[in-house]
């Protein structure tokens, strides 16, 4: 099922339970983060804020919160469909004969057929147009101030909408925007995305860059904002693939850019070359504060919405958070595409508590001497796994999210002399612990048994194994013994 709108995916989320609506009066400022956090820690339901103390217009929080909720949003109950939608669309493996080559061929054809059946729908009218305005007023909509640190209100979740000046090619991506006043916000284009690349392409030509802000479109178009999307594929092409139905976008009325016409609020505006200002301090996904640095302003000049439109937001902090789940989704559903530039990879973990661009857990089908530190390099070399600052690599049979069995790994198989891979380079623009901003080291670890082949002179012991006919007249045993009925789940590894 394709949810076309926000308001859609809340209605089939109440319908089934898990969307709660709070009528009692809750303040923009800092109380609608705390709730969230304690209902996100309960892996609750999504929340729709209808008295928000400020402003006539309700707040929707932690809708893509739950795994659960992610699936739904992609037709399913699991993320197994779309992830094997993907691994269709990036399987480019050479064919094997004629009659492979054919199966290949056709496979690709159909693969393309669906790309071009789910490029988006051009329309003249859209609900997101219902009502617009010249007279910009940010303070009627209920922007949040999430954390008392924090530098002012901030448009937390919004698809911001920018141009390359050179192709003409739209982008869309999550870019936190502050509010500064009634008609200006911060524009946080952290320098390795592809929106701040657009920026400068547009300051390279003295030019204001004009830019369109998003809040509360359609899960998949959210998501697609979120993703590491094939270099090639438009966003809203890829938010049509995920949810198996063309987007339909409408032009801006004042801007050449086109956003989704099922939308709730839309910002029209610019960003002028020449003008920044200090944006910040903000709660981060790091669980502190980033620091204030100056980003460029975007100057809000109109703005079109629906008649009654759902105002959607997000909080960032310490994992459990609502994006720490999006995260995981994220690093789930772009498997078969890591995979394709290192098909050698078994499974990838990306783990919350590393708040998943810090750390990656990696199991490989080792097949040759280094052969962990090729794939260490190789990540580092792919997209936002720039930022990665410790790869830890494991053997096949290794389960990468059995933490214990990972840390196991390595304090038993990785030599501290020989097995880590210092390496200094771009890091997370957000990351605390580099003393220089942007730039840092960054360490593999090798927790893969050794071959006598990378110079390890000593025999690799064998690991201790039960005789598996053992196992199996024990496995007999407890099932027929009651004083033994306790060991019907445990079994020697």
């Amino acid at each position: 099922m394709a949810f076309r709108s926000l308001g859609e995916f809340l209605t089939d989320l109440e319908s089934r339970g898990d969307l709660l609506r709070l009528r009692d009066p809750v303040s923009r400022d800092l109380e609608i983060t705390e709730i969230t956090q304690r209902v996100i820690r309960k892996d609750g339901p999504a929340l729709l804020f209808e008295n928000v103390t400020g402003s006539s217009v309700p707040v929707a929080m932690n809708v893509l919160g739950s795994p659960r909720r992610i699936a739904r949003a992609l037709g399913g109950e699991t993320l197994d469909a779309p992830m094997d939608r993907i691994a269709r669309l990036v399987r480019l493996r050479p064919p094997a004969g004629v009659m492979g080559a054919l199966k290949d061929l056709g496979g690709t054809l159909q693969t393309l057929e669906t790309l071009r059946s789910l490029a988006p729908k051009r329309v003249s009218s859209a609900p997101c147009q219902e009502t617009e305005t010249d007279q910009v007023n940010l303070d009627s909509f209920p922007i949040l101030r999430c954390w008392p640190g924090d530098g002012g209100r901030t448009i937390t979740f919004p698809v911001v909408v920018t141009k390359d000046p050179e192709t003409g090619e739209s982008h869309t991506g999550i870019y936190r925007l502050q509010q500064y006043g009634p008609d200006t916000l911060g524009m946080h284009f952290q320098i390795h995305r592809v929106g701040a690349n657009n920026y400068r392409k547009w300051c390279a030509r003295g030019e204001r860059m004009p830019v369109a802000a998003v809040i509360g479109a359609d899960p998949a178009t959210v998501l697609a904002g979120l993703a590491p999307v094939p270099e090639g594929i438009s966003n809203f092409v890829f938010a049509g693939f995920l949810r198996e139905e063309p987007l339909e976008l409408v032009a801006c009325r004042t801007v050449p850019l086109e956003v989704p016409a099922r939308a709730e609020i839309v910002l029209e505006g610019y960003v002028d070359p020449s003008e920044r200002h200090l944006e910040g301090p903000f709660g981060d996904h790091t669980g502190y504060y980033s620091a204030a640095e100056p980003f460029p302003v975007f100057h809000v000049t109109h703005v079109t919405q629906r008649r009654r439109p759902t105002y959607l937001g997000t909080v960032t902090g310490k994992p459990p958070t609502e994006d720490s789940v999006l995260g995981k989704a994220v690093e789930r559903l772009f498997l078969p595409i890591v995979r394709l530039v290192l098909p050698e990879i078994v499974d990838m973990n990306l783990p919350p508590e590393g708040l998943f661009i810090n750390v990656a857990i990696v199991s490989i089908r080792k097949a040759y001497p280094y052969h962990a530190r090729k794939v260490m390099h190789a990540l580092w070399g792919l997209g936002q796994m720039m930022f990665t600052r410790y790869v830890i690599v494991v053997d096949e049979e290794v389960n990468v999210r059995d933490l214990s069995e990972v840390l196991y790994r390595v304090g038993l198989q990785a030599d501290p002399e020989r097995d880590l891979e210092l390496v200094h380079g771009p890091v997370d623009q957000l990351s605390i612990s580099n003393p220089v901003p942007n730039l840092g080291g960054k360490v593999g670890i090798d927790a893969t048994r050794k071959r006598p082949d990378e110079n390890f002179p000593r025999p690799w012991p064998d690991e201790i194994r039960m005789d598996p006919a053992v196992i199996s007249r024990i496995d007999q045993l407890v099932a027929r013994a009651p004083a033994l009925s306790f060991l019907r789940d445990a079994r020697t590894p």
